[in-house]
């Protein structure tokens, strides 16, 4: 694929910002450091980066938070996605890798700050699952589903939108 071709969008949840890659992520990763715990809100943040000048905001604007004074964190300042984190001292941005319309598409290949990974982290995928709402209280889906806030993993033309592309 010619990296002119390459387009990857993604965007916050409640489409005020969406943003397009022309570049392939490089160094898919997860941090664990506490840092990235609290920004995330979850145990690791999921990241990848392209060149500064690969990355486009197509719609709305970044909010912003310095975490430190070599970083910042951009963010959706409606509905509090993260969505980047940036060295201020690199061209590079890494891109949260769960703001990807198609998140399956860049798989994680590295581990960082491995000493505030959680003691039972790796016990997850033995933990017993089941099947979200669709499946066991269709009723209550089918409720979500028309009240949904949440942006579809494409582009539109216009936010929010009602109809089929919902």
């Amino acid at each position: 694929m010619n990296e002119t071709d390459v387009r990857i969008t993604g965007g916050c949840q409640c489409g005020a910002v969406r943003y397009a890659l022309h570049a392939v992520p490089t160094n898919p990763h997860i941090c664990h450091c506490r840092m990235c715990q609290k920004a995330f809100g979850s145990f690791f943040a999921p990241l990848a980066r392209v060149p500064l000048d690969k990355f486009e905001l197509t719609r709305g604007e970044l909010a912003v938070f310095r975490s430190s004074e070599p970083t910042e964190r951009g963010f959706c300042r409606d509905c509090g996605t993260p969505l980047t984190f940036r060295y201020l001292d690199t061209e590079r941005i890494n891109i949260s890798l769960g703001s990807l319309d198609d998140p399956a598409r860049i798989r994680p290949e590295h581990q960082y700050g491995v000493e505030g990974r959680m003691s039972w982290f790796d016990t997850l995928a033995a933990l017993p699952g089941e099947t979200t709402t669709e499946e066991d209280a269709p009723e209550l889906a089918g409720r979500i589903a028309a009240t949904s806030h949440q942006h579809p993993d494409h582009d539109t033309d216009a936010w929010p939108i009602n109809g089929p592309d919902r």
